[in-house]
């Protein structure tokens, strides 16, 4: 962090509002686009902006974070594979993207989401169509499967 701030990349992913779970160096987010229902941002809260400038405990600490997505991600939505995506071109604090892809579609919420591009790569410049409820709701399904995720 700095001071008690969080960096810009976390802000720019709508912490504090997305929050679903925090670790010592890490904050797991509701990314605010979903390419894919339950997709995530994995931000570093320090400043590194290399995979290979992270301090040792947040890299020891990434294998806790990516078990946890794993875990809350299978209870919430019993997703078939999970992506992380480490682009950092325009967010440059170190940060993954962490898609839940699906082989068929889900139900959430009222609504029905697919992975459109299921098996082949994502496009993280998709979104599904949700509505202010069914993000808010999406938030709250989240934080409470990875409260039960530790």
């Amino acid at each position: 962090r700095r001071g008690d701030a969080v960096n810009a990349t976390a802000e720019k992913f709508g912490y504090p509002g997305t929050l679903v779970a925090e670790l010592e160096h890490w904050l797991v987010l509701a990314r605010p686009a979903q390419p894919t229902l339950g997709s995530l941002v994995l931000v570093h809260k320090g400043e590194a902006t290399r995979l290979g400038a992270l301090p040792a405990a947040a890299s020891t600490e990434l294998g806790v974070a990516c078990d946890r997505i794993e875990r809350a991600l299978a209870s919430a939505f019993a997703h078939d594979k999970v992506n992380y995506l480490a682009l950092m071109m325009v967010d440059p604090d170190v940060h993954f993207h962490v898609l839940p892809r699906y082989a068929g579609e889900r139900e959430f919420a009222g609504g029905r989401f697919a992975d459109e591009r299921w098996p082949g790569p994502p496009d993280v410049t998709h979104a599904l169509a949700l509505d202010d409820a069914q993000r808010a709701a999406l938030v709250d399904h989240l934080r409470a499967h990875f409260a039960r995720a530790r």
